[in-house]
C-alpha cells in the first residue's frame, strides 16, 4: 500500500459520505489475517506517534504533586494533586466520572505508586491507566507542554479482542496530504508489529464518522 493509494480512497470515502452539521472524523480502519488475539504474543497494542495531529480533541488530566501542579494547570484540562487522591478513591462516582471525561491521565513517576492504590482499579478498567509507552509517566521535570502537543499526534493501535484495528487519523477538513501520510505512519508501524508483516494485514479500509467504508484498492 502507497500514499497515492491512500489519497484516491481518501476522495473517494469524502464523497460518498453525506455532508454533515459537525465536522467528521476520517478513521483508518486495518483488518488482520492468521492473528489469534487470545494468544498474548499475537495481539496488537502500540502507541503511534502521527507526523500530524489527528485533529480530535484530548483531554488530559495530570496527576501530580506541588513540583508539576503549576504546569499541570496551565497545559491539562483537569489536575489533581496528591493530597486530593484519597478523597477520590473514596468517591467511586466521581473518580469513574473523570476517568470517562479524559482520554489520557499523565502522571508524575515519583508519586505513581499512590496513583496505583488510590486510581489503579477504576482507570485500569476503563483503561486510562498512566502508561509509560505512551508517555504517561513524567518525571517532576516534565515539560507538560510538549506532553500535551505529543498526545495531539497519539494514537493508540490496538487488537485485544477481535482481529481489528480502527483509529483516528484526521478530520475531513484537514489536508489530504497529511491525513495520508497519517495512514502510512499507523499502517507501517502496524505492519512492523506483526508476525508475519504484511501477510497478516487481510485489507485497509478508510471512512469518515457516518460514511460508508471504503476499502483502499492496491
Amino acid at each position: 500500500m502507497d500514499k497515492q493509494q491512500v489519497l484516491h480512497t481518501l476522495q473517494k470515502a469524502q464523497e460518498a459520505s453525506k455532508k454533515r452539521k459537525f465536522e467528521q472524523t476520517v478513521d483508518l480502519v486495518i483488518n488482520l489475517r492468521d492473528i489469534n488475539v487470545k494468544r498474548t504474543n499475537e495481539r496488537v497494542n502500540l502507541f503511534i506517534d502521527l507526523p500530524h495531529p489527528h485533529g480530535k480533541t484530548v483531554r488530559v488530566c495530570g496527576l501530580v504533586d506541588a513540583q508539576l501542579a503549576q504546569a499541570a494547570k496551565q497545559h491539562f484540562d483537569t489536575t489533581v494533586q496528591k493530597e486530593e487522591f484519597d478523597a477520590l478513591q473514596a468517591d467511586t462516582k466521581r473518580l469513574k466520572k473523570l476517568a470517562s471525561n479524559h482520554d489520557y491521565f499523565v502522571a508524575q513517576a515519583t508519586i505513581m505508586p499512590l496513583v496505583a492504590r488510590s486510581m489503579g482499579a477504576v482507570l485500569g478498567k476503563k483503561g486510562k491507566t498512566p502508561n509509560p509507552k505512551a508517555g504517561c509517566v513524567v518525571p517532576p521535570t516534565a515539560d507538560l507542554a510538549a506532553v500535551k502537543k505529543r498526545l495531539e499526534k497519539l494514537v493508540k493501535a490496538e487488537a485485544k479482542t477481535e482481529a481489528s484495528i480502527k483509529c483516528p487519523v484526521g478530520k475531513e477538513s484537514m489536508d489530504k496530504e497529511k491525513i495520508a501520510e497519517n495512514v502510512m505512519a499507523v499502517y507501517n508501524s502496524v505492519k512492523t508489529a506483526l508476525p508475519q508483516e504484511e501477510h497478516n494485514i487481510k485489507n485497509v479500509m478508510l471512512k469518515l464518522t457516518m460514511g460508508p467504508v471504503i476499502k483502499v484498492e492496491k
